[in-house]
């Protein structure tokens, strides 16, 4: 496919200048290259596409074979740029002509599953290097070292010296992503906390560190969404019946608490395992921002909980974002995790966000699947890199 290498695989920017079927005279050996394939779809998938993305409802660029010759000899391909109506059959309906906004639809086109190059799913919008800086921004403000400090556009985090997101230096400056990162300043910095030097490196805006040596965390798919157009509020009590039909006949009691309880930290765990007294706390110190605990109650047992932050960044942008939704294994599988996400959206809108974010492990599909059904789209990824 075409090299978008100013924009992050999975954003708009692919559809910038094809939003109906073309003709492209391109190498369909390179196009393949970037394609792979999962089980149970019957077509490849671009590399960076998340397969419990590819759902009817969301933006796709499909790269096809047509069965002709292009001028130069070689297999003519086209793109089909649109709205995903069904993944089998795979139909796409085109959107209407960049340059011709006002046209309407066109009819859906039917893409047989072995002429398929790659398909690659898009986000709502273009995502800008300014976006993602945006968005960390704000996970920053939400998750604090106890000590922050500037070195050349990094902003360096020293926590509870566990989780990397308040014990990392994240490229926040906008000339960051412009010049070398500031090895021996960051290194200086945790030194002084008897900590490792270690950095948040995201797509794009931390392009600089990709190349450092030192010890990779996981990737980390970074999900967001619009708060406008949300769906009616959900009942914050009432019979539990409301959220799964196994639950009827207990009550269901929702609440978002300014400081957590006692109980609420005892359920709260950081990828499944639990967090020792002083990082606890961290999670209940005063941000830049508003703090919310949220928990659910089904027949007066404690089912779930989550943490939920307001933060607005430097611009005026504010947003909404949760983390570590944790619910009782006696009760999962039936839904509550998606009415909890309900609540928190409803929750965070009313306190003036426009947007939310969250964070998912790539490994956790189950939890890329809920976020989906939420509303979430990845928008861009990072990892933790832990310098030698």
């Amino acid at each position: 496919m075409k090299d978008h290498s100013a924009q992050q695989p999975g954003t708009a920017a692919a559809a910038d200048n094809a939003t109906t079927p073309h003709e492209v005279d391109t190498d369909l050996v390179a196009a393949a290259a970037g394609a792979r394939r999962v089980p149970g779809l019957d077509f490849p998938l671009s590399r960076r596409t998340d397969p419990v993305s590819v759902r009817p409802g969301v933006r796709v660029v499909v790269r096809r074979v047509t069965g002709r010759l292009a001028e130069s000899g070689r297999p003519e391909v086209s793109d089909v740029i649109g709205t995903l109506l069904s993944v089998d059959p795979l139909v796409v309906r085109p959107a209407p002509r960049k340059r011709e906004p006002n046209t309407a639809a066109q009819e859906p086109v039917e893409i047989a599953a072995g002429s398929v190059v790659v398909l690659k799913t898009l986000s709502t919008k273009p995502v800008r290097n300014s976006d993602i800086r945006a968005v960390e921004e704000a996970i920053a403000h939400a998750f604090p070292g106890i000590e922050n400090t500037w070195v050349e556009g990094w902003l360096c985090r020293a926590g509870d010296g566990i989780t990397e997101r308040s014990n990392t230096a994240v490229p926040l400056g906008p000339n960051a992503a412009l010049q070398p990162v500031p090895v021996e300043g960051i290194k200086a910095f945790y030194a002084k906390h008897e900590l490792p030097a270690a950095l948040m490196v995201p797509d794009r805006i931390g392009r600089t560190a990709e190349n450092l040596e030192g010890t990779r965390g996981p990737e980390i798919i970074v999900m967001t969404r619009e708060l406008e157009d949300l769906d009616e509020a959900p009942a914050l009590s009432g019979d539990a019946g409301l959220v799964h039909p196994n639950f009827a006949g207990q009550t269901l009691e929702i609440e978002v608490l300014d400081q957590p309880t006692e109980e609420w930290l005892s359920r709260y765990h950081f990828r499944g395992q639990p967090l020792p007294e002083h990082a606890l706390e961290l999670l209940r110190k005063r941000i830049d921002g508003t703090l919310g605990f949220a928990q659910v109650r089904i027949g007066g047992t404690l089912a779930a909980i989550t943490r939920a932050t307001i933060t607005t960044t430097e611009a005026g942008r504010s947003f909404l974002g949760y983390s570590a939704v944790e619910v009782l294994p006696e009760f999962r599988r039936h839904g509550l995790a998606t009415y909890l996400g309900r609540v928190l959206l409803h929750w965070g809108a009313g306190h003036g966000a426009a947007e939310a974010y969250l964070e998912v492990i790539e490994t956790n599909t189950a939890g890329r699947g809920l976020y989906h059904e939420l509303g979430f789209s990845e928008h861009h990824r990072h990892r933790s890199l832990q310098l030698d």
